[in-house]
């Protein structure tokens, strides 16, 4: 009965965490890009710094009317969006935020998160094919391209890091972790978070929500409440992208002045620093081409990858 409520407890905090982590990611994107760009409406909203524009975004979107296009496929249209958002939710169970702080232990943690992460964008794919719009089915395609791009320089920069712990556990990389880890491991970082943003299609990879080009990609013909879990999907992938990068570059719990009982503060400290950066890349940075975001992935960051696969493998031999 204890496990049973150890695990009920676990995994509520879980659910929990998924439900407010994004809502503040999103809160945050408001003020950081208010703060960069010189807008005055979420500054303003409520009263003190814009407090209120994430409620009024909520009321928003819950008043808007729910439409499903006449010559759409009804069931894969409405599915499409709880498609896009669970999974990050399963990722979050995976992920440990301190020593024994962790929703379940999963043997082969790195692949289970990159594989479900990978299912998140069929949810796209769903909702391009069955909205019976071209600009929809065009952005589903491009998410479809961008995610056989990114998908293997994303996988081999996490499988750099399974080599040089000697395990795909999550909680096992944490465990042989050593400092030194971060210069040896940075390229792979760098590698791993720019291909998750390009699976998160967040600026400057959105080529498949082009405003300007196909209106909203896959997302055009979607209103009130569903268009909004969308965007919490987004706002979850972040989440989970700085998450997992913390846990396999940076230490996770590990934090300086021997702070165990902190473990977790240096995580989310680490995962919101993330976010910020995140959130920065979207204020500075102007949409790549298709083209041009082919080419990054393809004589870019495989290379890049496949460079800190040998590094790691060259360092792991002159240490044993």
């Amino acid at each position: 009965m204890n496990d049973a409520l150890d695990v009920a407890v676990r995994l509520l905090l879980v659910f929990v965490a998924f439900l407010v982590l994004p809502l503040v990611v999103g809160q945050t994107e408001h003020k950081v890009m208010a703060h960069m760009q010189g807008r005055l409406g979420p500054m303003y909203a409520g009263g003190f710094h814009g407090w209120a524009q994430l409620v009024a975004d909520g009321v928003k979107f819950a008043q808007k009317e729910d439409v499903v296009p006449k010559d759409a496929d009804r069931r894969v249209f409405q599915l499409a969006p709880a498609v896009a958002l669970l999974p990050y939710l399963l990722v979050l169970v995976a992920i440990p935020v301190a020593p024994g702080s962790v929703g379940a232990v999963v043997d082969a943690g790195v692949f289970f998160a990159l594989a479900v992460m990978g299912v998140g964008v069929l949810g796209s794919l769903m909702a391009g094919w069955a909205s019976a719009n071209k600009f929809s089915l065009l952005g589903g395609l491009r998410t479809a391209a961008q995610l056989l791009a990114y998908e293997l320089p994303m996988l081999l920069a996490a499988a750099s890091v399974a080599m040089a712990a000697g395990t795909v556990s999550l909680t096992g990389v944490l465990d042989a972790f050593e400092w030194w880890w971060v210069p040896w491991q940075i390229v792979g970082a760098l590698v791993f978070f720019v291909a998750g943003l390009a699976e998160l299609q967040r600026p400057p990879f959105d080529m498949p929500v082009a405003d300007s080009e196909i209106i909203f990609g896959a997302y055009t013909e979607y209103t009130g409440l569903r268009f909004a879990l969308f965007l919490l999907a987004e706002y979850a992938g972040i989440v989970v992208l700085c998450g997992l990068t913390t846990v396999l570059f940076l230490g996770g719990w590990h934090g300086p002045w021997g702070a165990d009982g902190l473990g977790w503060v240096w995580t989310l400290l680490k995962t919101a620093v993330l976010a910020f950066v995140v959130i920065w890349l979207r204020v500075s940075y102007p949409r790549l081409r298709e083209d041009q975001l082919q080419k990054l992935a393809w004589t870019t960051l495989v290379p890049l990858a496949l460079a800190q696969i040998a590094l790691t493998g060259i360092v792991k031999v002159a240490i044993s």
